[in-house]
């Protein structure tokens, strides 16, 4: 097998913000097929649509309630048939957001489900009587506040949702509800489809005897409202049940060529890591994994670091996936500019730094034009936690505004029509057709293709070299080629030692003399000359 993706650049494309072809102010299928040329001229390898799947919106789709079909507003299965062509055609592979842990309660399934306790789907959802002060059957959290558990009347019981209310959770301890999920999967991969980004993808299952949470031994809180953090989730989610589901789905791509799916592992902290390591052990669960490990505010050699040697070490056959932004975090130019010079330094390094991890990358759309997050105020809100919890949490929607294409075109070109979110001046002097041929978009382009070109970045194994903060050193080492990189994560220069001449091949240096080289505030060099390290 191919194996395409094991060093994969792949771009994310978030469907309602990358171009509306309609007029009606939301982004779609067949837009995205018009500005395939863009993305293929990145130079990424895959594409990765967030959901396009029939849903009522209330959480921007990731609230099915139609697995195989193609929700409206983005256009229909033939869109999505002309989509896959273009990128076929381009070289380029296409993966989808599967949400598999939870439904809308839209869907057919939960509202039979609802409908009584022995109808044939009433276990299809996870259902529990309330305790006898009618209190909710456990003490976990919603991730969008509030208990996890909504009384349904209907019932007299109780419904699981991590997630919205809107979004119950359904039972995998019922094996009917998994064949029911597989069928759905092999329907995409039958149209062509080349792999999934599975959603949550430790969330599948629950403890049965329905265990309340244990209090963590520290309390970190993802937002400020957000009181999922303060238990030790080990009941409602990474049950050791997971693992043979996913060993169903691999069985299930398996039978296609070259399928790949990574897994979006919804955990903070070093025990990410070990998820990651734990779902991509050998060559019977995923493909890949990625966490939220790189995507908060720290920014320091430390903490990159033990990302990736964490997952080394817990998963020595594993493969990992690495990204610094995505649509649910706010964009990494703007969330590490504490430590820049300016967004144009640290888009840069950034983008430098990710070229040379071990594993696949991820872009998210707009990275590559050095996009900034987007100013919003409370009525211009679509994002359910935001709208509920304002101003203390600002929600994600400042990551979600419309792709930029025209400085000076409407809506910057996006749409003809008000967008479902603004776009607003500083994000359009980002746009395409502002990008210089010494631009963050021309940037990207050049590393993705010396990456791609590159044995030792392509394929080649990692070593740290111990520098003191704020330089992050490693070695790529393949071999045809040994590469070291180094990074200097502060706006100040910093000097490093060598142990003699070296061969620069990338970089943002201040100088070199004699033994000593100086790298300028968010400066990095790639030096090649035989087995040169730095001290």
């Amino acid at each position: 097998m191919q194996e395409w993706w094991r060093s994969a650049v792949i771009y994310q494309v978030y469907p309602r913000s990358y171009q509306d072809s309609t007029g009606n102010g939301v982004g779609d299928l067949a837009g995205i097929t018009q500005r395939l040329d863009h993305i293929a001229d990145l130079g990424v390898d895959c594409i990765w649509l967030s959901p396009i799947f029939a849903s009522p919106q209330k959480d921007m789709g990731y609230d099915v309630s139609d697995y195989i079909a193609v929700d409206p507003l983005f256009g229909d299965l033939a869109d999505f048939d002309a989509l896959i062509e273009g990128a076929h055609a381009r070289g380029l592979k296409v993966i989808v957001d599967q949400v598999l842990s939870h439904t809308s309660d839209q869907h057919e399934w939960f509202k039979q489900s609802r409908t009584s306790r022995d109808n044939d789907k009433s276990d299809w959802y996870v259902w529990a009587d309330p305790q006898p002060d009618g209190s909710p059957p456990t003490n976990w959290h919603s991730h969008f506040g509030g208990p996890a558990w909504e009384f349904d009347p209907q019932r007299g019981q109780y419904y699981l949702h991590n997630f919205l209310a809107s979004q119950p959770d359904l039972n995998f301890h019922n094996p009917d509800v998994i064949d029911a999920i597989l069928e759905t999967c092999k329907f995409w991969l039958d149209r062509g489809l080349d792999g999934f980004r599975l959603d949550t993808v430790n969330y599948y299952f629950h403890d049965q005897k329905l265990h309340s949470n244990p209090p963590a031994q520290a309390a970190p809180q993802v937002m400020a409202t957000d009181l999922y953090g303060m238990q030790n989730n080990i009941y409602n989610k990474t049950r050791p049940e997971n693992i043979k589901f996913l060993e169903r789905l691999r069985a299930l791509t398996d039978q296609y060529d070259d399928i790949m799916m990574v897994g979006e592992v919804g955990e903070m902290g070093h025990r990410s890591i070990e998820i990651m390591g734990e779902y991509t052990q050998g060559r019977a669960r995923l493909h890949m994994a990625y966490s939220f490990a790189m995507l908060g505010p720290d920014f320091n050699a430390e903490h990159f670091r033990k990302c990736i040697e964490g997952f080394k070490s817990g998963a020595p056959d594993g493969h990992p996936y690495w990204s610094f932004s995505n649509h649910d975090v706010p964009r990494q130019v703007s969330r590490w500019a504490e430590h820049a010079i300016s967004e144009d330094s640290i888009a840069r390094l950034a983008c430098a730094m990710l070229m040379s991890f071990e594993g696949t990358i991820g872009i998210y759309q707009g990275e590559e034009l050095g996009q900034t997050e987007t100013e919003l105020v409370f009525e211009e809100l679509t994002d359910p936690p935001a709208i509920r919890y304002w101003p203390a949490v600002k929600g994600r929607d400042g990551c979600r505004t419309p792709m930029v294409w025209e400085k000076d075109a409407p809506n910057a070109g996006f749409s003809s029509a008000t967008p479902w979110l603004p776009v607003k001046a500083p994000q359009a002097e980002n746009a395409v057709d502002q990008q210089s041929d010494a631009g963050i978009l021309s940037y990207y382009k050049e590393m993705i293709a010396y990456r791609k070109h590159s044995p030792s970045l392509a394929r080649g194994t990692t070593t740290f070299i111990s520098l003191p903060e704020p330089l992050l050193a490693l070695t790529r080492t393949d071999a045809e080629q040994r590469l070291t990189c180094i990074f200097n994560l502060s706006a100040k220069p910093q000097t490093v030692p060598l142990k003699c001449t070296v061969e620069i091949v990338k970089g943002n240096v201040a100088s070199v003399s004699g033994e000593t080289l100086t790298l300028n505030g968010n400066g990095y060099a790639y030096l090649s000359h035989g087995d040169i390290v730095p001290l």
